[in-house]
């Protein structure tokens, strides 16, 4: 193929470039918060976290169509954008909540 005849559609380093200017909605920076505080990892491992909380809709009832709705895909060609957004949200969080949020609720010593 001659370089008059590129595609139009964008490559994905292009959209991956894209996504790194775009910022999520406050409706996803909540849910890429939500997640995270569940288990606070950063990308990719958030992935599989986003994926069973839309899978289980424990986000506001939300599933995968509406977050689909709100502008989250969990495709493959999404994942720059995802990434990015879930990058953007979580550097933004104050140092203490990147800590894991302790699942044991300690029991009063007896005295």
């Amino acid at each position: 193929m001659r370089m008059s005849e590129r595609s139009s559609t964008p490559s994905i380093s292009s959209a991956g470039n894209d996504a790194r200017r775009q910022q999520p909605s406050a409706d996803i920076a909540e849910f890429i918060r939500f997640c995270h505080h569940r288990r606070p990892v950063g990308w990719p491992e958030i992935y599989d976290e986003m994926c069973a909380v839309a899978a289980r809709r424990e986000f506001h009832g939300w599933g995968q169509d509406e977050l689909a709705q709100r502008g989250v895909s969990f495709t493959l060609f999404e994942m720059p954008r995802l990434a990015a957004w879930v990058r953007y949200v979580v550097d933004d969080l104050p140092r203490g909540q990147m800590q894991p949020v302790s699942q044991h609720h300690p029991q009063p010593m007896a005295g």
